[in-house]
């Protein structure tokens, strides 16, 4: 067992990794359909498994990548259970406070664009997608994290690039049609 002095240094890196990935946890979550209601209690239950799991994190591993596998399966357990709920009450709160109405507009648009392109991919191309084109990983991470061979990783992000291109035309295509 660790004794005090291990146990205070346990906490301190702990309390490091919440502040230093917090927000990378939280937009993963985001990005992986968890409905903003749901995301701070999202986001304490990944870190509630981390500081369980401490002790058996391999140093070697970058970060990220452990925190993102752990990010994984609370956002599908988190998801399923907003589901199970979403009989009992309907609709999702938008707590995003912007002043001008018209940016307002926009911005749920764009939102609801492409969190109805992300609910049309399989689950792995979903991941990799986002955690390239919207959290900004490499494709050498992303295999890392995910434990996917790198051509793998290419090849499901060629196809969800090209997916969402051809959502994006159809999208602005409608839009322009209506305006």
């Amino acid at each position: 067992m660790n004794d005090r002095g291990a146990g205070s240094t346990d906490s301190l890196q702990f309390a490091a990794i919440y502040r230093e990935q917090g927000a990378f946890v939280y937009r993963i979550l985001r990005r992986l359909g968890v409905p903003v209601e749901a995301l701070e209690d999202a986001t304490q239950d990944v870190f509630m498994v981390v500081h369980r799991r401490w002790d058996a994190y391999d140093r070697e591993v970058p970060i990220r990548s452990w925190l993102f596998g752990i990010t994984r399966r609370v956002a599908a357990d988190t998801r399923k259970r907003m589901h199970r709920l979403a009989s009992r009450s309907e609709g999702r709160a938008d707590t995003e406070r912007i002043r001008d109405p018209a940016d307002v507009a926009a911005r749920a648009e764009a939102s609801d664009f492409v969190a109805r392109f992300l609910d049309t991919l399989d689950e792995d191309k979903r991941v990799v997608f986002v955690l390239a084109d919207v959290e900004g990983l490499t494709a050498p991470e992303i295999g890392a994290a995910l434990g996917v061979n790198l051509n793998t990783i290419y090849a499901r992000l060629r196809a969800a690039r090209l997916r969402f291109m051809a959502a994006r035309r159809e999208w602005t295509g409608a839009a322009a049609e209506v305006g």
